[in-house]
């Protein structure tokens, strides 16, 4: 080329139905880069190695390579590794990195952006539904957990970790509420 400077145009998204539309209505006007991803997404522009050797593209908040516990719930990162009592548990990488942050001290309120940038590396473009998805598969195994750890919901903001609710709170069935 001849140093002239033109658009790339960009979609993420996970959804295909999404991608699909974005590729015809932007047909013609230059190229597009279709990714599922940002994991796609990397792989198509790394990140430039920085001054100190890295790679520059460490992800935002990542907690260091080392166990988290609440009660008997364990979260060995290094290990690729959660067990409850310890029996492992079967979370997938994206619900035990999730877990790691929820769990991580202090316990905290997580904001959707910080859990986005954390989990998944990138900036948070305002779509919750990627993360959404992820608590709801993560929730479904922890119920299976006796006394075991909840994720709760404040509503419009993020999520945060809660233990099983305190014997006579009024609660029957020994779980609390989820938003």
């Amino acid at each position: 080329m001849s140093g002239t400077e033109f658009p790339i145009l960009v979609c993420v998204s996970s959804d295909a139905t999404v991608r699909q539309r974005v590729v015809q209505r932007l047909e013609g006007v230059g190229p597009v880069v279709i990714c599922a991803d940002l994991a796609q997404l990397r792989a198509v522009f790394p990140t430039p190695p920085t001054e100190s050797g890295g790679s520059g593209d460490e992800p935002a908040e990542r907690p260091p390579e080392r166990s988290a516990t609440w009660g008997d719930l364990v979260v060995d990162r290094a290990g690729h590794l959660v067990t409850w009592r310890g029996a492992p548990l079967g979370l997938t990488r994206t619900e035990r990195e999730l877990l790691a942050r929820l769990v991580s001290p202090p316990l905290t309120l997580w904001s959707y952006e910080r859990l986005f940038a954390s989990v998944w590396g990138g900036a948070y473009l305002g779509d919750t539904a990627i993360l959404h998805s992820a608590v709801k598969r993560l929730r479904r195994k922890l119920r299976t957990l006796s006394n075991g750890p909840q994720v709760q919901t404040v509503r419009g903001v993020g999520y945060r970790l809660s233990g099983p609710p305190e014997a006579g709170d009024g609660r029957l069935d020994g779980r609390s509420h989820q938003a």
